[in-house]
Order: C-alpha cells, then sequence, then structure tokens
C-alpha cells in the first residue's frame, strides 16, 4: 500500500465481524497452545478443514506484521505467537483488526481511492474510473454504487472530508492534523496517545492512531527512539479482543436498537459455531440465539472483561462479550419506553461494584496501615478503587472501610487482594466465608 496513505488507512474501524478468529486466539492464549487439532475444531464448532484454514491465514497475518520474525515454514503457529508476543511491546492481538480491518477485494480499492484523493480532491465518478483502470486482473470491477458507499464508510469514520460546494461533491484526506502539527508537537501528541491507549479502555482506535502517527514520524525522519520512549507490557486478551462488538452495541445504545446474536455462556464446552449455509451440513451448536436491547456497557477492571446489560423477554439480562457471535442490529424501540428501562436498569444497579443486582447488603472492614510506611498506600489504594465506600473510623493503626453493595461476590476479590492488610468483620456470614477461605489457601501451603 502506498506510505502517504497507510496514517488514514490505519485509522479505518473493522467492517467486517471475525468472531472465529477471535474465539481461536483467545483460546490459544489460553491453552498455551496445548490443544491438539481435533481438540481446537471440536471447541470452535468447526471442522479440522477448516481449523488448517484459519491457521494458514493467522500465519500470513503474523508474517506480515512482524517482519522481524524468523522465516522458518516449520516453526508451530503458538511458538510464534508466544515468540512475537514477548519481542514487542504491542498487544500483539491487536494485529487481528489490522489485518481484517476490510475484505481483500475491499483492502485494494480503498487503498486506490485513498491514494488517489490523498493530493487532490476527487469526484466519485473521476474515483470510479480510476479504480477501474487500476485494480489487478481479477478482482470485480466496482460501479457507482460500491464507490458512493466506500466513500460514505470513509467520510463516517473520518478518514475523508466532503468539501463544501456544488454537485458533483469532492472528497479529499482528512489528514489536517499531521499536516498541521511540527514534528515535536506530532511527538507530543503521539506520546499521549501512547499513554492513553495502554491505561485507558476502549484501546483499538487509540492503537490504530499510535500507529499511524508513528509511520508518519519515521516516513519524515523521527528518530526511532523518539517515539519509543514508554515500554509496555499487555495481559488482558479479553479487553482487546471484545473490543470488535463493544462499537457495534454502543451503536446500537445510541440508535436504541435491538440486536440478536449467537451467545456461549462461559460453562459451554465450546466457544464458536459457523454460520450453516449449507444445509447438508447442518448441525446443532452450543450457542444459543438471543434478541435483548442493549442498555449498558461495564468493563470489569479487576479481570478485564466487558459485559453487556440489557433487556429482554425475562427483564434484565447480563452477558459477557467473550460468549458474544454473530452479532446483528435489529429494529428500533421507542424513544419513552427505552428510557424507562434505562431507568429501571440504574436504580437495579445503583449499588452494584460491577453488575450485581442482588440484595443490597452493607460491608464493613478494617484495613492495617502497613508499618513504617509513608505515604500510606493502602488507605491511598481504597480511597482510589474504593468507589462510594466511606472510610467511618480511623486510628493509628488502621480504619474502617464501610459500603452499602448488591450481595457480596463482586466486591470479595477486591477484599481479598488485600492480603493480611483487609479483615472483614460484617456481615457475619461474609466473614466466616472468608476466614473459610483463607483457611483452604493456608491448607495448600502445609509441608509435605
Amino acid at each position: 500500500m502506498n506510505e502517504e496513505v497507510s496514517f488514514e488507512r490505519g485509522i479505518i474501524l473493522a467492517k467486517e465481524s471475525f468472531d472465529k478468529e477471535i474465539q481461536f486466539l483467545r483460546m490459544l492464549v489460553l491453552t498455551s497452545g496445548a490443544f491438539s487439532r481435533q481438540q481446537f475444531a471440536e471447541r470452535l464448532g468447526i471442522s479440522v478443514h477448516t481449523f488448517d484454514k484459519t491457521i494458514r491465514r493467522l500465519k500470513e497475518v503474523v508474517t506480515s506484521m512482524h517482519q522481524h520474525l524468523p522465516q522458518e515454514q516449520s516453526r508451530e503457529f503458538s511458538e510464534t505467537i508466544r515468540f512475537s508476543y514477548y519481542d514487542s511491546t504491542d498487544p500483539l492481538l491487536l494485529f487481528l483488526f489490522r489485518a481484517k480491518s476490510v475484505k481483500e477485494s475491499e483492502s485494494q480499492r480503498i487503498s486506490l481511492l485513498l491514494g488517489a484523493m490523498n493530493k487532490q480532491t476527487r469526484s466519485a465518478m473521476e474515483l470510479l474510473n480510476m479504480c477501474c483502470n487500476s485494480l489487478s486482473p481479477g478482482l470485480p470491477l466496482p460501479d457507482e454504487k460500491t464507490i458512493r458507499s466506500d466513500l460514505k464508510y470513509l467520510e463516517e469514520v473520518g478518514v475523508i472530508v466532503k468539501e463544501q460546494g456544488p454537485r458533483p461533491y469532492r472528497y479529499r484526506i482528512q489528514d489536517d492534523l499531521v499536516r498541521n502539527l511540527s514534528d515535536e508537537e506530532l511527538i507530543d501528541l503521539y506520546d499521549f496517545v501512547d499513554v492513553m491507549a495502554n491505561t485507558q479502555v476502549p484501546s483499538v482506535q487509540g492503537y490504530l492512531l499510535r500507529d499511524g502517527l508513528k509511520k508518519h514520524l519515521l516516513r519524515n525522519q523521527a528518530r526511532q527512539h523518539a517515539v519509543e520512549s514508554f515500554l509496555y507490557k499487555y495481559h488482558y486478551y479479553s479487553r482487546i479482543l471484545d473490543e470488535a462488538h463493544l462499537f457495534t452495541l454502543l451503536h446500537a445504545i445510541r440508535h436504541r436498537r435491538n440486536v440478536r446474536f449467537l451467545y456461549f455462556s462461559p460453562k459451554s464446552e465450546k466457544s464458536y459455531a459457523s454460520k450453516n449455509t449449507n444445509p447438508l451440513f447442518e448441525r446443532e451448536t452450543e450457542g444459543k440465539v438471543h434478541k435483548t436491547l442493549p442498555l449498558k456497557i461495564v468493563y470489569d477492571h479487576q479481570y478485564g472483561r466487558w459485559y453487556l446489560l440489557s433487556h429482554g423477554r425475562e427483564g434484565i439480562r447480563k452477558y459477557r462479550m467473550e460468549g458474544i457471535t454473530q452479532i446483528e442490529e435489529d429494529e428500533a424501540v421507542d424513544e419513552v419506553w427505552y428510557e424507562e428501562k434505562k431507568t429501571k436498569l440504574a436504580e437495579k444497579i445503583r449499588y452494584s461494584w460491577l453488575i450485581d443486582t442482588g440484595r443490597p447488603v452493607t460491608v464493613r472492614a478494617r484495613f492495617y496501615n502497613p508499618e513504617g510506611s509513608e505515604p500510606n498506600f493502602i488507605k491511598e489504594r481504597v480511597l482510589l478503587q474504593g468507589q462510594w465506600g466511606q472510610i467511618v473510623f480511623e486510628n493509628e493503626d488502621s480504619f474502617i472501610y464501610e459500603i452499602t453493595v448488591n450481595g457480596t461476590t463482586e466486591i470479595k476479590p477486591w477484599l481479598r487482594s488485600f492480603g493480611s492488610s483487609c479483615e472483614v468483620l460484617e456481615p457475619i456470614q461474609f466473614r466466616r466465608e472468608m476466614i473459610a477461605e483463607w483457611k483452604e489457601i493456608q491448607s495448600y501451603y502445609e509441608s509435605v
């Protein structure tokens, strides 16, 4: 692809779903490549032949995205993944978003469109003629409707802008940001985007913007070390992978639309099922088709998970986004009715530590101050992460923290993460649960 348009091409959002590859990569990371081909295929709900095709496709992606890798044809894909991950500051699984942003037939056409608009404005008909004259042999020639659809998509994601003036409308690359800033200002912007993409959610758009800025700086002879000031190591694979559905769901929320998807619960033995387009090969799937109205997206910082809260026939529904596949938008609903459902959900999760809608209980816990530590990092962490809870008593040795939450299940991991610095006081049943769990953990470390 023309280097001049790589910045604009890099920030294009995904146009097609890649559920199979997402579930494949998630499983590969979780199992460290320990599954056989047959086990992988069974878990994914696909044939071994489809599994092999997916492997070949992902190998090609890794090779194209990481040119520094040894070109050993015998290298196992799982080894390639591990090698690349520890040799790169990027979250490796982001490469799927880059590699499958558009279909292969669209990729060359959009590259040609961006290249044509890079230096001057163009009309839709001019772009159509250029595409028909420049596309590789064997690729289908676009018609005017296809070109206008591409232009609409590129305009929606902010890559191009429509010039003011009479018809026929003319379009140009929207690159004012990088053209109007000096190299020093671009480096400052790159550092800011780098920090935010690695520490905030969502991340995918930030990473794509960062990559575009980096390529632009390096093309302008910026020094390599100038654009690599920080080093991060990424741990939450699902956080990046599940952003494939995030923007679809946010669009549905914004426009009050129902969605349909095939859902696999965390307890399901399978995590994916291919669409059965041939009735001869149709078979039962582990997943279940759900139609629901998205109301809210929640991110769990403790485990790096995304959750969808929605309204269905049974009332409020909760879904782990890692189990959602084959998502599609459905019809819109009445605005007043939608706001009523959102208000009801807000009341239900008013005291949710995360998404629990159970009965509210008051939790009291004593936190012990670290000896000889200044500042008090225990207290600072409680004040930072403790949400709406309050410190109700304090002395030199400890302080008591109190919070009302919907059940104790979701707050338990947070309290437990403080180890011996936290003692649960109330409710008494919760205290007994914590004592029993710590005794069980202690038994694991008894001498043999």
